[in-house]
């Protein structure tokens, strides 16, 4: 279990997988920093429910997409105990258009949110974590990072663009007591599954072998091993929790 003095900013932890996230590493021991870029209602409840858990929460709401915002919302955490050793970089847009279509301010944002907030953030929380000799990066790709998707060019050069990084920081950064991975999940079912999702959730259940979607709470497991001190020889890696889909 990790010291109550270690401290984990989660990037789009107010709901679905970054919810499940925050949670599992409060339960951890982990301190938590929820960020979110719209909803603070429902950040405030998941850092309510970590407390719950015998942690520190605080929430810091900011839009990863922008450089500014980035430093910010690490300045805060930073602030909490003097360092962020864990970053999980789970915040992401995935728009559908045309790559002819997509007007260039739109391909930009989602590189920013996807995948440049992980480097503004990184750089942010880095030197601490070279401070103490131990740190965890972790990003999420999906299958957006494996396969390019029609109507999503910017999502799987985002997601590709990540997984290079995390490979590229986890060899300059893995001598320090620093690991940095990548989760792609598969088909998850989300909090807010009802009719209108039922077509879309019906076409990826067809492909999961185990014959049914993931929960976030499954996700969350994934990271709270490659976090753990435990997860310390898992390094640079891409960990598929996708019920045996085929990537």
């Amino acid at each position: 279990m990790a010291q109550n003095t270690r401290t984990v900013l989660i990037t789009g932890s107010g709901r679905n997988i970054g919810r499940a996230v925050a949670l599992a590493l409060a339960a951890d021991g982990f301190d938590v920093v929820i960020n979110g870029s719209s909803d603070r209602a429902a950040c405030e409840d998941v850092a309510a429910e970590a407390e719950k858990l015998g942690v520190k929460a605080i929430v810091a709401m900011g839009d990863v997409g922008e450089a500014a915002s980035c430093k910010q919302i690490s300045t805060q955490a930073i602030a909490l105990n003097g360092c962020v050793d864990v970053l999980v970089h789970n915040a992401a847009i995935r728009p559908d258009a045309g790559f002819l279509e997509m007007a260039e301010e739109d391909w930009h944002r989602v590189l920013n949110v996807n995948m440049n907030a992980a480097f503004w953030l990184s750089r942010e929380c880095l030197p601490g974590m070279i401070d103490r000799c131990w740190g965890r990066i972790v990003t999420f790709a999906g299958m957006n990072a494996i396969h390019g998707y029609n109507g999503r060019a910017p999502v799987s050069v985002s997601k590709h663009g990540s997984w290079g990084m995390v490979k590229s920081l986890a060899k300059e950064f893995g001598g320090r007591g620093i690991t940095a991975n990548i989760i792609s999940p598969g088909p998850i079912r989300p909090e807010d599954d009802n009719s209108e999702h039922a077509d879309h959730i019906k076409s990826m259940l067809a492909r999961v072998p185990v014959g049914r979607l993931g929960k976030p709470d499954e996700v969350a497991a994934a990271v709270s091993l490659i976090t753990s001190d435990k997860g310390g020889f898992i390094n640079g890696q891409m960990i598929q929790v996708n019920g045996g889909t085929e990537t």
